[in-house]
């Protein structure tokens, strides 16, 4: 049964789980599902521990693996009177004549994610990430892995959620190491600090509805569970991505092997 918030009004995904589709509108679909995720645990939290959404912000890299980010650089056109000239510096006197000049401008990004607090205390219990591509990407990478470190050393719970397959998400579980048996398309990983010798990995098919996942708050009490499926469908829906989405072109970053020979077989049904 669906909580109450959630409601279908429009053109659903024709995946049964995540639609790799929405991985190059992720930005948007990011910032959904941590509303989302958010409203869906105030409801289900005791009384005195609240799901709240914060944010952070920081600049994309510029190292050479940048290309690969799926967060947009903002070109900015700066048209001039007539022909703009430049000198430049590979040789001496040298310029360039164009009618308009084209620059690059690095745009601050900003991450939200999930704090779960008590109430009165604001006392930090449990932090959750869905994480985006510059989260397993160079600079973007080593920042995650420290304040994750730090975060389970103040004795707090840690809950990444991957749905994106841009970027090395084995890094990311550094210095774990995942078994052949545990590779999958998409996944969940919880940390405890009371177990700091321990990942827990859950596993996510593309070809399969996405699961709930337990949300671990104070020391020995319930565990809350955080739906995943509801949540990218509501992603879906709100964002009018049915209207959107063009599945006669691959998904950006592209399916391969049989993953691929799959999503081509399930939309030509469609």
């Amino acid at each position: 049964m669906r909580d109450k918030w959630y409601n279908v009004n429009v053109m659903t995904s024709p995946f049964p789980g995540m639609d790799p589709y929405l991985e190059s509108h992720w930005l948007d679909v990011h910032t959904k599902l941590v509303a989302h995720a958010a409203d869906m645990l105030n409801e289900r939290l005791p009384e005195d521990v609240v799901a709240s959404t914060e944010e952070r912000v920081s600049v994309e890299s510029s190292d050479e693996n940048r290309e690969q980010q799926f967060y947009p650089d903002v070109r900015v056109f700066q048209p001039g009177g007539g022909v703009i000239a430049t000198t430049f510096d590979v040789e001496p006197g040298g310029v360039i004549a164009a009618d308009m000049k084209l620059v690059l401008q690095i745009e601050p990004m900003t991450e939200r994610y999930i704090r779960i607090v008590q109430t009165g205390s604001e006392r930090l219990i449990t932090v959750i990430e869905f994480v985006s591509p510059a989260n397993k990407i160079g600079r973007g990478l080593k920042e995650f892995r420290a304040k994750r470190r730090g975060l389970l050393a103040a004795g707090v719970s840690f809950v990444e959620v991957d749905l994106c397959r841009t970027g090395d998400w084995e890094e990311l579980l550094h210095p774990w190491h995942c078994p052949p048996r545990g590779l999958s398309t998409y996944r969940a990983i919880i940390r405890v600090p009371g177990d700091p010798q321990a990942a827990y990995l859950y596993k996510f098919s593309l070809r399969e509805s996405l699961p709930s996942i337990p949300i671990p708050l104070r020391p020995k009490e319930r565990m809350v569970t955080l739906d995943l499926q509801p949540l990218i469908e509501r992603a879906y829906v709100g964002g009018r991505y049915g209207r959107r989405l063009n599945y006669g072109i691959p998904p950006e970053p592209p399916l391969e092997g049989d993953d691929a020979a799959w999503a081509a077989s399930l939309l030509a049904r469609g």
